[in-house]
């Protein structure tokens, strides 16, 4: 058995043995990480006269079945609670990249008293944890009249720390030639924020959306703190529900798992290119 030619990237040639290392230590990490949610997929695909519970288990279904999730979708309104954790996750994508972006761009190309100040700010909003803080938010949200509705879920995720941290890197990686020539022809501020830096990291935009949609879309604690009418509730939130009511059923609540994580898939799939792309952009400089 031959095995392809790989080198490392200094050149050096990659002993057969350390491949096939590097592959079966993938393969578990692959095992590990899409592994749940496969046995999801497949417990919600299984009918009621299967068992679920037979030793050794079965991976596969033996009768394939769609039921379950149109029983999810009678058992609990789950098509109006996507639609409002699709409003809060969508409303969190705008203001994340809005607002990441500018003020990433601030504090990366701007010159002005106190921003190594600001910066230090956001990398210490990042260390507090959200249960030192959600008392705090909630005060406010309830203050401002905004309890119970998902503009007060929406609000207090609206621009994370760390994507705008990952905006300034960003910016701070581009060559600051371009805009001092653009500078130089007359550009102002939002001109050159617009026309050059901005469309220089899309790439980071893309993981800014990522992480703003899956923050959002995933987020129970908040909502389930600051939500107190069912016709509000996210998706989390009524799954949760389905859980506790119908726990003695497994296909039901694989089947609203399944449910939940769809959009988050289909998300990725299609801003995947700009998303690794992003990665490198939005890296750490020192």
């Amino acid at each position: 058995m031959s095995f392809p030619r790989t080198v490392h990237a200094d050149g050096r040639r990659i002993a057969p043995w350390q491949l096939a290392l590097r592959y079966a230590l993938l393969l578990v990490m692959l095992a590990v990480m899409i592994g749940p949610f496969v046995w999801q997929l497949s417990t919600s695909l299984k009918g009621m006269h299967e068992d679920i519970y037979s030793s050794p288990p079965t991976f596969l279904p033996s009768e394939p079945t769609l039921d379950n999730f149109g029983r999810v979708a009678r058992t609990i309104p789950v098509w109006d609670y996507a639609f409002n954790s699709l409003k809060v996750a969508s409303a969190n994508v705008v203001t994340n990249c809005v607002g990441a972006a500018l003020a990433g761009y601030a504090l990366a190309r701007m010159r002005y008293r106190g921003r190594r100040a600001a910066t230090l700010a956001f990398i210490l909003a990042m260390l507090v944890p959200v249960e030192g803080i959600i008392i705090a938010q909630f005060t406010t949200m309830r203050d401002l009249g905004l309890n119970n509705t998902l503009l007060g879920v929406l609000l207090p995720g609206s621009i994370g720390a760390m994507n705008v941290l990952l905006m300034r890197n960003a910016f701070l990686n581009l060559p600051q030639e371009v805009e001092e020539a653009a500078f130089v022809d007359g550009a102002n501020t939002w001109q050159r924020f617009l026309r050059i830096a901005l469309p220089s990291v899309k790439g980071t935009l893309a993981v800014v959306a990522i992480f703003a949609f899956m923050g959002a879309w995933d987020d129970f604690l908040w909502p389930l703190i600051v939500l107190s009418d069912p016709e509000n509730f996210t998706l989390t939130i009524g799954l949760n529900y389905l859980h506790g009511t119908f726990a003695q059923d497994p296909r039901l609540v694989a089947a609203g798992t399944v449910i939940a994580v769809v959009p988050l898939i289909v998300l990725f799939a299609c801003l995947q290119r700009y998303f690794f792309r992003g990665v490198g952009e939005g890296a750490v400089k020192g």
